[in-house]
């Protein structure tokens, strides 16, 4: 029995750690190190873009801008040329929004269900077909452009049943959303099952067991725990279709480019004066819409890697 009378001696267990330890001051000093590395070509573009040629043509890169202007911007956004085209950005930006819907919601729904049913649903083969799926992220792209011009030139062809005139997947905007959702099956698939992996069998059999089917367990059970994991691969997505540069411009055609395409031909387009304060604007406004989507949903994309990427 303890008694109680005894002597209190004070806390006990280690000493709490100085807030400015040498380890500390080198951890955040090589933390803050790297952030400006990463962040001072960021803070160039954006001063760049906020100032007239004549004040660029001083020379001070890294100056704020003395007189600010967003003249740069509106002229990226709707004049800049493209080739023949001098509407700027804002047809490629559409273009790319046409692209990237689609994709994501296609290539997602898809991967979901095969991650599902590889988890959960084994059939004879499962295992086997499932490296065959894996087996094709490791493929590189360039192996597959030329198979998969045939494939969209000679499968693509036909009659539009909306407008009735001629139609072709090569070249057009769905034909280049096919190609993504494809590309991005593999390891999309391989997220999902391993996240749905992690979800504690019980819950499947206590469904099974009150008569919910494939889909009544799929959309009933799987999707409402799986809001982690659909941020990562919406996150993946966007940023690799909206970035996509290569499928753009092979895929595509000069009415149909996405925003990558049309944001190279301004950059590197030899006729005239080089504007460095647009083609600054124009570099940041292609990038907008991935950087906007991962910081509104950046918190639940670091939950959906640890829960179920790193599993299985």
């Amino acid at each position: 029995m303890t008694d109680a009378t005894a002597t209190y001696t004070g806390p006990h267990g280690p000493k709490p750690k100085r807030r400015l330890s040498p380890t500390n001051i080198m951890l955040y000093g090589t933390l803050f190190v790297v952030a400006v590395y990463y962040l001072l070509p960021l803070y160039v573009m954006i001063v760049t873009s906020l100032k007239g040629m004549p004040e660029i043509r001083l020379g001070n890169v890294f100056a704020p801008p003395v007189e600010v202007t967003f003249e740069p911007w509106v002229k990226a956004w709707a004049e800049a040329c493209t080739g023949i085209n001098c509407d700027g950005l804002s047809r490629g930006f559409w273009n790319s929004v046409q692209i990237l819907v689609p994709s994501v919601i296609l290539s997602i729904a898809v991967a979901s269900v095969n991650g599902y049913a590889l988890a959960n649903w084994k059939f004879k083969g499962s295992e086997v077909f499932f490296t065959i799926l894996i087996f094709g992220a490791f493929i590189p792209y360039q192996v597959m452009i030329y198979p998969i011009v045939i494939l969209l030139r000679e499968a693509g062809e036909g009659i539009s049943a909306v407008t009735g005139t001629n139609f072709r997947l090569m070249g057009s905007i769905w034909g280049l959303v096919i190609v993504h959702t494809i590309f991005g099956m593999p390891i999309l698939t391989l997220l999902f099952r391993n996240y749905f992996t992690s979800v504690p069998e019980e819950l499947f059999k206590a469904a099974r067991v009150d008569g919910a089917g494939f889909w009544g367990i799929y959309f009933r059970i799987m999707l409402p725990m799986s809001l982690p994991i659909f941020v990562v691969a919406i996150i993946l997505q966007v940023t690799g279709i909206w970035n996509d540069f290569l499928f753009g411009v092979i895929y595509t055609k000069p009415d149909t480019y996405p925003m990558t395409v049309q944001l190279n031909n301004i950059v590197n387009s030899v006729q005239g004066v080089k504007e460095y304060n647009v083609n600054m604007a124009a570099t940041l406004l292609t990038g907008l819409v991935p950087l906007v989507i991962y910081f509104v949903s950046g918190k639940l994309f670091v939950r959906g890697i640890a829960a179920g990427a790193v599993k299985g």
